[in-house]
C-alpha cells in the first residue's frame, strides 16, 4: 500500500505540479501526516524537489513541489531488424542524447543481444559522464512480445524466437528493463506525450514494413490473450487477394504495407504504366521503396499518386473494420502513412465514411502522429516512466 502511496503522490505531482502537500492531500483523499512522510522519502530520493512559494489563502504561503526532472535519466531502444536506435531522455520525456547502431545481417540471437548490449552500454556511458542516474531501460521490439517475461516470442525480420530481452540485460548492467512490442509502445508513448494525451480509448496504427495496431482501451494497453493483439495487418480484406508473408491470402499487409505499395508500383510498370518511377531508381525496380513512390506523387506522377490514393483506401477498409468493432474516439496514424499527407489520408477518411457504421464514423478522428520519427524511442522509454509513475496495485 505505501509503494502505491508513493506512485500516487509522485504522479500527481507529474501530473499537477508545481502543487502543495496540501492540494496533494486533497486530491488523492490522504491524510496530511502520509503525505508529508511521503513527500519527505521523495525528496530525499531526489525523484521530486521543492519549488517557488505557492498562493496563501490566509496565512504561510504553501511549498509547491515538482517532479526533478534535471536528476535521472530513462533509457528508450527500438530494435528493428536492420538497426537499433535508443534515446537517453529525462523524466520530462525530453531526449537528450540519441544513438544508433546497425545490426548485422541474418544475426543469430547472440549477434543480434550482443549489437544490443553495446548500444545500451554506449547509452550508460553517456549518463554516467552527464552525471545522472538511469532508471531503467525501454525497449520496444518488433513482432510478438511477451512483456511480463520480457521476451521477443517471435521477430518475424530477424527469424529469431525466444529472444531472452529483459533477463540478458539486466544480468548485464543490473537496470530494470521493460519490453514490449513496438506499436504497443508508441501507442503508450503518444498518451503521455501525444496525441493520445486525455484519450482514454484510441488506436494507433503504424504502416511500414508491415502493418500493426497499438490499442488503448479505458488508459490501459489490450495485449489479448497470447500477446497478438492488434495484428490489423493480417485481417482479411480481399479473399482473393494476393499472398501475405503470413501465409494467408488477401491481407491488409499484403495492400497497404511498403512492400505491399512497391509490388503493386512494380506490377503497374511491367503492364505498361506510364510513369517517372523506373528513371528515378534508373531501371533498378529492386531498388524502388515507398519514399521514392511518394517523391514521384509530389512530383506530378500520375502511377505514383494513383498508387499512394489505392494504399489509402485498402487502408481505410482496414480502419473501418477497427471501428466498427472497437469504436475508438481516435485513430493516430504512424509510419510512411503518416508522412504521406493528403495522397493517403483523403482517400482513407473516405473509405472509412463510407464503410463505418454512422455513430462511431461520426465520433472518430482520425489523425497523424506528432512525434515523427522518434516516436518508438519514446514509447520505449515511456514504458520506464510508467513503472515509476504508475505501477500496478500487487
Amino acid at each position: 500500500m505505501k509503494s502505491l502511496n508513493k506512485s500516487t503522490i509522485l504522479n500527481m505531482v507529474r501530473l499537477h505540479g508545481p502543487i502543495s502537500r496540501a492540494e496533494i492531500a486533497k486530491m488523492t483523499k490522504l491524510t496530511p501526516p502520509t503525505v508529508t512522510n511521503i513527500v519527505a522519502e521523495l525528496l530525499e530520493s531526489q525523484l521530486i524537489v521543492e519549488s517557488d512559494l505557492g498562493v496563501s489563502t490566509g496565512g504561510r504561503k504553501p511549498i509547491m513541489l515538482r517532479i526533478n526532472s534535471s536528476r535521472f535519466y530513462v533509457v528508450g531502444v527500438y530494435a528493428r531488424a536492420k538497426k537499433i536506435n535508443a534515446a537517453i531522455a529525462n523524466l520530462d520525456g525530453k531526449i537528450i542524447h540519441q544513438l544508433g547502431s546497425k545490426v548485422p545481417p541474418f544475426p543469430t540471437m547472440e549477434e543480434f543481444l550482443q549489437t544490443l548490449k553495446s548500444l545500451v552500454g554506449d547509452c550508460l556511458k553517456l549518463a554516467e559522464a552527464d552525471n545522472q542516474p538511469v532508471l531503467g531501460i525501454g525497449v520496444g521490439m518488433h513482432g510478438l512480445v511477451d512483456p511480463q517475461k520480457g521476451e521477443s516470442v517471435y521477430a518475424p525480420h530477424l527469424k529469431l524466437r525466444q529472444i531472452p530481452i529483459k533477463e540478458f540485460l539486466e544480468q548485464e548492467f543490473k537496470i530494470s528493463v521493460e519490453v514490449e512490442n513496438d506499436v504497443r509502445a508508441i501507442a503508450l508513448g503518444e498518451s503521455w506525450f501525444g496525441q493520445g494525451r486525455n484519450l482514454s480509448n484510441f488506436i494507433c496504427v503504424n504502416v511500414g514494413t508491415g502493418v500493426g495496431a497499438g490499442i488503448m482501451i479505458d488508459h490501459q494497453l489490450y495485449h489479448g490473450t497470447s500477446y497478438s493483439a492488434g495484428e490489423i495487418g493480417h485481417t482479411t480484406i480481399d479473399a482473393n487477394g494476393p499472398l501475405c508473408s503470413c501465409g494467408n491470402i488477401g491481407c491488409l499487409e499484403a495492400f497497404a504495407s511498403g512492400s505491399g505499395l512497391v509490388l503493386r508500383a512494380r506490377q503497374a510498370i511491367h503492364s505498361g504504366k506510364e510513369t517517372t518511377l523506373s528513371e528515378m531508381v534508373h531501371g533498378d525496380l529492386e531498388q524502388l521503396t515507398g519514399e521514392i513512390i511518394y517523391q514521384a506523387a509530389r512530383k506530378g506522377d500520375p502511377l505514383a499518386i494513383e498508387l499512394l490514393k489505392e494504399t489509402g483506401r485498402y487502408l481505410g477498409i482496414g480502419l473501418a473494420n477497427l471501428i466498427n468493432t472497437l469504436n475508438p474516439s481516435r485513430i493516430i496514424l504512424h509510419g510512411g502513412v503518416s508522412r504521406a499527407g493528403s495522397f493517403i489520408t483523403e482517400p482513407l477518411k473516405e473509405v472509412v465514411n463510407a464503410r463505418s457504421l454512422e455513430v462511431p464514423a461520426r465520433q472518430v478522428s482520425i489523425v497523424s502522429s506528432n512525434l515523427g520519427k522518434q516516436a518508438t524511442v519514446i514509447g520505449a522509454f515511456t514504458l520506464v516512466l510508467k513503472k515509476l509513475f504508475t505501477p500496478a496495485p500487487s
